[in-house]
């Protein structure tokens, strides 16, 4: 997820409650001596100029190449006096550690977009409220978009007692929307998200019944974690059926024993795997966004999934050879 700052120039309670509360994790503040005040409003970092991050004022091609020689490790704030994109793009290409100063929600879009890649946070300077709301949405809901695949079930094997782990997340989630999990990182189903009601059970649309602990999860940057290593606080990925993925917090990820399902299928001549808890609340997604039970599911069904190359090393992708049966 890319970081959100707030530039302020001299110390205003409005504005920077309001910053915060759009979800700023940090305050640009040059006006000495109101540290503390900053600190009453909400658990944030204070940053500095020239301590914190070096700021460069792009006028031409020479200050361009002027931050791109800082160090890769510094932190650096860039900002246009035309809103050009090229320096932009320029800098993405040498630099991880770049934050772009932005006036408003368009410029804010395009900056996390640019080359894909988008710069690594932005840097909101503006004095109106609705502004500082819009931006904060728009990082709120910055999305990944994935292509998803249509997977049609090749088998389903009940199995014995395992550990599941059931992710309670601080966000109401859609009809349609869930968590990318699979036995493998090179194929993941969708798990849809309890948003329905039976006679039984009510629904919990902020939680996603996942799987067994051993199974991977996409998380923000394209990395993946096991499900067992989940805990309050983690960020996880929730895609939509058309891949379009946000970031949400874990509020609770909660291992309980419960009778498993083994769920394979196919898409072209890639396997997708995962072990799901064997009960009628566990759903996968149909291709049209519905959710189908493992208590429903037969061979031949289909339901969207995800495949890439496999290879993770920590959770991150590597290039290397790995067989995943």
């Amino acid at each position: 997820m890319k970081e959100f700052w707030y530039w302020v120039e001299e110390y205003d309670r409005g504005l920077i409650a309001s910053a915060i509360e759009a979800g700023a994790r940090a305050i640009v503040l040059n006006d000495q001596g109101k540290e503390e005040e900053v600190k009453k409003l909400g658990k944030v970092s204070i940053l500095r100029q020239g301590i914190d991050f070096e700021y460069v004022l792009i006028k031409g091609k020479e200050d361009e190449e002027m931050a791109a020689k800082y160090p890769p490790n510094v932190k650096v704030v860039v900002e246009t006096t035309d809103w050009t994109i090229i320096p932009l793009e320029n800098l993405i290409a040498q630099r991880e550690e770049l934050y772009a100063v932005v006036k408003n929600e368009e410029e804010a879009k395009t900056a996390i977009k640019i080359l894909e890649k988008g710069v690594k946070g932005i840097v909101l300077k503006s004095k109106d409220i609705n502004t500082i709301k819009k931006v904060g949405k728009v990082l709120e809901e910055e999305e990944e978009n994935l292509p998803f695949v249509v997977v049609r079930i090749s088998k389903i094997l009940p199995l014995g007692l395992g550990d599941r782990v059931c992710v309670d997340t601080t966000s109401i989630l859609s009809r349609g929307e869930g968590m990318l999990v699979g036995n493998s990182s090179g194929g993941m189903f969708l798990v849809h998200a309890e948003t329905e009601e039976n006679p039984y059970v009510a629904s919990r649309p902020f939680r996603v019944n996942a799987g067994a602990v051993h199974m991977y999860i996409r998380t923000p940057n394209n990395k993946t974690k096991y499900l067992c290593e989940l805990k309050a606080g983690d960020e996880v990925m929730v895609y939509d059926h058309k891949g379009r993925g946000r970031v949400v917090y874990v509020g609770r990820a909660k291992v309980e024993r419960r009778p498993m399902l083994l769920v394979e299928g196919r898409w072209e001549n890639k396997k997708v795997s995962a072990v799901l808890q064997n009960a009628e609340t566990i759903r996968l997604t149909k291709p049209d966004g519905n959710p189908i039970s493992v208590a429903e599911l037969k061979e031949g069904d289909e339901v969207l999934g995800y495949v890439e190359e496999a290879g993770r090393h920590f959770g991150i992708k590597v290039e290397e050879t790995i067989i995943e049966k």
